[in-house]
């Protein structure tokens, strides 16, 4: 019997509560996943808030850039519904990050190769599952390692700069 699935937060920059925007560009040997990060303006008052788009500049963008991944979902739940993901008795919260110890996702993905005529489990064994939680979705991937960087820019924009490198 395998250990059980246990949540470690994971620091990176907090994501904006009201919209993160995150975009992912993900090819089979790479991912990037770009999304408005939580600096607060100390000119803001809280009054007359401002709607941005993927393509409003000047805003602080997060990137993360995973190379290689093994693995990505990307959708529901939403921050209202978080609590119906099989992980949120855990500990999973809202616009947080996590990486998930013996996950079994990782353990499915193994499980489904050993198909493969040239199957080692050892291939798995060096892969970290990893959940990012904004507002309206939740991203997870499977992967080695992931690098993050800040930047100031337009969500859009910083990614397919991201891309080209």
């Amino acid at each position: 019997m395998s250990a059980a699935e246990a949540l470690l937060p994971v620091e990176m920059p907090p994501s904006s509560a009201g919209a993160p925007l995150p975009h992912v560009f993900a090819d089979e040997e790479r991912l990037l996943i770009a999304y408005l990060a939580n600096v607060p303006d100390p000119s803001f008052d809280g009054t007359n808030p401002r709607s941005v788009s993927p393509a409003t500049g000047d805003q602080s963008v997060a990137i993360l850039t995973v190379e290689p991944y093994l693995a990505l979902q990307f959708g529901p739940p939403n921050d209202e519904a978080i609590s119906g993901h099989r992980l949120y008795g855990l500990g999973l919260q809202p616009y947080s990050a996590f990486e998930v110890f013996n996950s079994s996702w990782i353990a499915s993905l193994e499980k489904a190769n050993r198909v493969h005529p040239s199957h080692m489990p050892e291939l798995f064994s060096d892969y970290r599952h990893f959940i990012l939680t904004f507002h309206d979705s939740t991203i997870e991937f499977v992967a080695q390692k992931f690098l993050i960087s800040l930047c100031k820019g337009a969500v859009l924009s910083a990614l397919m700069e991201a891309a080209r490198h």
